[in-house]
């Protein structure tokens, strides 16, 4: 059977103290669209959706004490990889004129992708990248002294 709601086989779910916030900041940074936004009575923020190409992550509120932000826990046990069919390097301008913090500037990679990462105001981590350069098995290994076992 379709699936009438035509969703991705896989999906990430972030999760925000203010997630309001976060949807509006992930539309001017990084060019996301809110898709879907269900509240509580109190007008809160419960679940919401939001779609960038083909793919859509969940956006959420810590709504359980087993769920933290990266800035309350130190660090991050995730990164989120997003591709782009535009020029990365006008979206981490966009990004960095948003507030993001580019922990990584646009660069090269030895796989053929160019990638920036960013993070966000509550911790989360981002990359970006956009393939430049079709690079064989071979090359890629060569490139990064790396052993790489399942390359297309």
């Amino acid at each position: 059977m379709d699936d009438p709601w035509n969703r991705p086989t896989f999906v990430s779910a972030v999760f925000y103290e203010d997630p309001r916030a976060a949807l509006g900041w992930l539309e001017r940074a990084f060019g996301f669209e809110t898709s879907m936004v269900i509240t509580g009575d109190d007008g809160a923020v419960a679940h919401a959706e939001m779609k960038f190409g083909d793919g859509l992550i969940m956006v959420g509120g810590l709504w359980t004490d087993t769920i933290k932000t990266p800035k309350a826990v130190g660090g991050c046990t995730q990164s989120l990889h997003v591709y782009l069919k535009g020029k990365v390097d006008d979206h981490c301008e966009r990004a960095r004129a948003e507030g993001a913090v580019i922990a990584m500037e646009p660069a090269d990679q030895f796989y053929g992708d160019r990638v920036y990462v960013a993070v966000d105001p509550e911790g989360h981590r981002w990359s970006f990248g956009q393939t430049v350069a079709q690079v064989s098995r071979e090359e890629a290994e060569k490139a990064s002294g790396l052993k790489i076992e399942g390359w297309v």
